[in-house]
């Protein structure tokens, strides 16, 4: 009866808590929430004025007194404070999407955190989903959420590879019988993308552009391996000699030789879990591949280019940036049954 009467009045949760980007999945109505995890302040009460779609429109462009900001840095917290804010409104805000008679208790959080944080770091992901309204908080890591979510047989005695390219992190891992058995996790991700574009500019063209514009070159330029339709691209930004704005074009060729250095760290990551993978279980590879899962999967060419690099079948997994969120919401069935700290 008490279990009965606890599912009735709670809601469970399972949050994808990433660098990027935010998802919320509550138990029996799926992924309700995907939004940019950003906060915009003031900069002087650093009261938060604006969380997630709302406030990435604003990275960039606010006056003096306000602040976009991305509390999440390498997929662990970098700012306490404004986490907890932004975990509390993503909290709320699918709370509201249940019937009211579920409202009643604090929910439990099942939440998704990288393979290579530290235990402090696992303590304030905890204490900050408490103080935002949690109840039991379970912490989950990112790789077995991504290859739960995306169908791979973690439970079989057979090996089953996933990498998961987040904005902050990149996590390499070998699962079989529900367990990680070997594991890479590199602070590298589609903000290093970002990055190495914005920098490619800066370099070459005496040209500075925001967050925003960088990521809308990786999306539209950005690949790993050459394409056929080599593209081109007028970007707008701000000339660091004039101080002017002006206009360059770039082509997909010359973004893809400014991404190579946070790919072939991506690739290393790769090889390295693959060199310390059970012989057994690195036969299982060569039939069943490798799966790639988060946004970094989108990346036009690096299932080409980790074929060509590893000799291995790689594929893309099917809507990759829900793959943890998806794999965090079937997880939340077993919650239960987990021990909550």
């Amino acid at each position: 009866m008490g279990y009965s009467l606890s599912k009735l009045f709670s809601t469970d949760i399972g949050i994808d808590l990433g660098t990027a980007n935010c998802l919320v999945f509550v138990r029996d109505k799926g992924i309700v929430l995907s939004e940019p995890s950003v906060v915009a302040i003031k900069e002087n009460t650093r009261e938060v004025i604006a969380v997630g779609s709302e406030a990435k429109s604003m990275l960039g462009k606010t006056p003096g007194n306000i602040r976009a900001i991305r509390p999440m840095k390498d997929g662990v917290i970098a700012d306490f404070e404004i986490t907890e804010e932004m975990l509390r409104y993503f909290i709320q805000k699918a709370i509201r999407t249940v019937a009211w008679q579920r409202r009643l208790l604090h929910p439990s959080v099942l939440v998704a955190v990288p393979s290579g944080i530290t235990e402090v770091e696992n303590r304030a992901v905890k204490d900050s989903a408490r103080r935002a309204g949690a109840g039991n908080v379970v912490l989950v890591e990112e790789p077995m959420a991504a290859a739960v979510g995306v169908g791979l047989p973690v439970a079989e005695p057979a090996g089953s590879m996933i990498v998961d390219i987040g904005g902050g992190t990149t996590e390499v891992a070998v699962i079989s019988l529900s367990g990680i058995v070997g594991a890479k996790s590199v602070r590298v991700g589609g903000d290093e993308l970002d990055s190495a574009i914005t920098s490619h500019l800066k370099r070459v063209y005496n040209l500075m552009i925001g967050e925003l514009t960088a990521e809308q070159i990786k999306i539209r330029l950005g690949s790993a391996y050459p394409v056929r339709d080599e593209l081109e691209l007028e970007v707008k930004g701000l000339d660091l000699v004039s101080r002017v704005p002006k206009t360059v074009r770039i082509t997909a060729a010359e973004i893809r030789m400014a991404l190579q250095e946070p790919i072939t760290t991506i690739i290393e990551a790769v090889r390295a879990t693959l060199e310390r993978c059970p012989p057994d279980l690195a036969a299982d590879l060569i039939d069943r591949g490798i799966m790639l899962a988060g946004g970094g999967a989108l990346l036009s060419g690096l299932d080409k280019l980790l074929t060509e690099e590893t000799g291995l079948p790689v594929f893309v997994a099917e809507d990759p940036l829900r793959a943890v969120a998806r794999g965090a919401g079937i997880m939340l069935q077993e919650i239960d049954s987990m021990v909550l700290e």
